[in-house]
């Protein structure tokens, strides 16, 4: 039994939902305390954590102590990953990306095609928006599998949710076709490409989405929060294309997802692609042209770092990495997400991280 440690790094639910997904997918079980205790009071399991555990109950038959809303420690003994179709009603609006965080790793590497019909926020403060999981994670997963398709089906903002997404994983590698997981382990590294994400290269194009509920087409809001990120990003001369959309949502809310698209030797690296994003919120209170405006500025600091990888997207590729050794990414920062995802990395599979500058690199130990 892998023990972990809740309260390393930031003391967040990252390091819940990286143990969920390593476990799943080595069949190595653990128990972690102190969950989330660097949230203080509203410490313990949340809305996503406890779906992510009984979807993977569902998914592969795991056995797990008793666990609630606020659970501050738990053990938990997967199974055997099974194809299927699953539903999963967050509540509310509980972050479908951080769900998923949990569960896609093991998906990847199913007997068979999974399909995710997930319920809950499509948005929200201290989570990646599901356009940036569509746009920007996903493409990096297409070297593992032989499609992965996630679509849109509704919005759902803050505080009531009610945005739904649909997830298809079509695996290129299914876990039971090896007599064990050494053996898997191998043939994933024979004939895959490695992750390799250290030159940024040329800006080609930017793309973005202002999604906000229908109550504020009125008032042109996404139009407005489009401008304002144009005349920001206008400096690189390179192809924009932004769309706005409205919806009919529970409740007000909105965001811009902007992400920038780079070539290496003039074309796009389809294993390594470079894309860099930047996001804003919509907030009561909040000027339009504010809201752009702190969207481009964030991918400008990215674009200006001059590296391949983002902030946000740096903490996501961990687990992914460790998969795939001699893998290495330079990022604008190394967050206390990065770090605490190494830390539970390297308890499931036998790589050792090194941090070198802003450099990330995995080796098999």
């Amino acid at each position: 039994m892998i023990k972990l440690d809740g309260a390393y790094g930031s003391g967040g639910g990252a390091l819940v939902r990286t143990a969920l997904a390593l476990s799943t997918l080595t069949g190595k079980p653990f128990s972690v305390d102190k969950i989330r205790a660097g949230k203080g009071d509203k410490g313990g399991l949340k809305p996503q954590h406890l779906h992510a555990i009984k979807t993977l109950k569902e998914i592969c038959g795991a056995k797990t102590s008793e666990v609630e809303l606020g659970t501050k420690e738990f053990w938990y003994h997967p199974g055997k990953i099974k194809r299927g179709v699953y539903e999963v009603d967050i509540g509310t609006a509980g972050s479908i990306t951080l769900f998923l965080q949990a569960i896609i790793l093991p998906c990847l590497f199913a007997p068979g095609k999974v399909t995710l019909k997930i319920k809950g926020g499509t948005c929200g403060k201290w989570q990646a928006s599901v356009y940036y999981l569509q746009n920007i994670l996903l493409p990096h997963l297409q070297r593992l599998v032989e499609k992965i398709e996630l679509k849109v089906i509704k919005k759902g903002y803050y505080p009531k949710g009610g945005g739904e997404v649909h997830l298809m994983i079509n695996p290129r590698f299914k876990l039971n076709d090896y007599d064990n997981f050494a053996q898997f382990y191998e043939d994933l590294n024979f004939r895959t490409a490695k992750i390799k994400l250290v030159s940024q290269g040329e800006l080609e194009q930017i793309r973005g989405i202002v999604n906000l509920s229908s109550e504020l087409e009125d008032k042109e809001i996404g139009e407005r929060i489009k401008k304002s990120a144009e005349n920001l990003l206008r400096d690189y001369k390179v192809p924009m294309n932004l769309r706005v959309e409205y919806a009919n949502t529970l409740s007000i809310g909105g965001e811009i997802v902007l992400w920038g698209i780079f070539s290496l030797g003039g074309k796009v690296d389809f294993d390594n692609p470079v894309i860099l994003g930047g996001d804003a919120l919509v907030e009561k209170g909040k000027l339009s042209e504010v809201i752009g405006k702190e969207a481009a500025e964030m991918l400008k600091k990215e674009i200006s770092s001059d590296t391949a990888v983002d902030r946000n997207l740096a903490d996501q590729l961990i687990q992914f990495m460790a998969l795939l050794p001699n893998s290495e990414i330079l990022t604008r920062e190394i967050s206390n997400h990065t770090k605490t995802n190494i830390y539970v990395t390297e308890h499931f599979l036998e790589v050792g991280f090194k941090i070198e500058g802003n450099k990330v690199i995995v080796e098999e130990k």
